[in-house]
């Protein structure tokens, strides 16, 4: 579990090919003081197991499943990514919960550069828009974000001049590609309404799930 406030900026140095995906090698130095073999790490957004650490770098072995779904598809030597390490249990909870899990890819398709602030309007798979509200959570390679505005297939973000230089929003154009997780609660949701709809095999089904989530709510005397 991760919570979307990025410890550092890492830089990929190796990656070698194998039929079973990539082994990548990344330096950093925030990072790697509190990494220990087995731990969880975002790289982008993207959850992977430290398999190895030595001076300033540790080494992920990533699978092809995870390749085909996310931007690591195009990664290359050199590439500035974004690192977190897993939550613990003293941690802050800065952001929200992320899972590293990611859903699908976006692409960048406006940025606009104001005065000290940026506005990143992102496009992204229509079958995604149920998991999205206004001034709700959204996970872009590994930031937690709130989303500003809401259309079918975009959506905008807002970012203060911190985030930026400290994230790899920073190095983004327009066409940029990046990693997308839509928050976990919005999925918890969508599968109790979708269950209870198939418990309920008669009756009007609005009604049924309102009804449902009724039990879990307080009204107040």
């Amino acid at each position: 579990m991760f919570t979307g406030i990025i410890k550092e900026k890492g830089k990929i140095v190796k990656i070698q090919n194998s039929i079973d995906g990539k082994t990548l090698t990344i330096s950093g130095k925030e990072v790697i003081p509190e990494l220990e073999i087995g731990d969880s790490i975002a790289i982008n957004g993207v959850c992977q197991t430290v398999v190895k650490i030595e001076n300033n770098q540790f080494v992920v072995n990533t699978v092809n499943e995870t390749i085909s779904k996310t931007t690591f598809s195009e990664l290359k030597i050199g590439d500035i990514i974004n690192l977190e390490p897993a939550l613990t249990a003293n941690g802050k909870l800065g952001g929200h919960f992320v899972q590293g899990h990611v859903d699908t890819i976006g692409t960048i398709i406006n940025i606009n550069r104001l005065q000290k602030t940026a506005e990143f309007i992102f496009s992204f798979p229509e079958k995604f828009r149920k998991y999205l509200a206004t001034t709700g959570s959204i996970t872009i390679d590994g930031v937690s974000l709130t989303t500003a505005q809401i259309l079918d297939t975009s959506f905008k973000v807002a970012l203060i001049p911190h985030t930026i230089e400290t994230t790899i929003f920073s190095n983004y154009k327009i066409g940029s590609k990046v990693n997308l997780e839509f928050d976990i609660i919005g999925k918890y949701v969508e599968s109790i309404l979708l269950y209870n709809d198939k418990s309920n095999k008669t009756g009007n089904n609005n009604t049924n799930n309102i009804s449902f989530l009724n039990q879990f709510i307080t009204q107040p005397d």
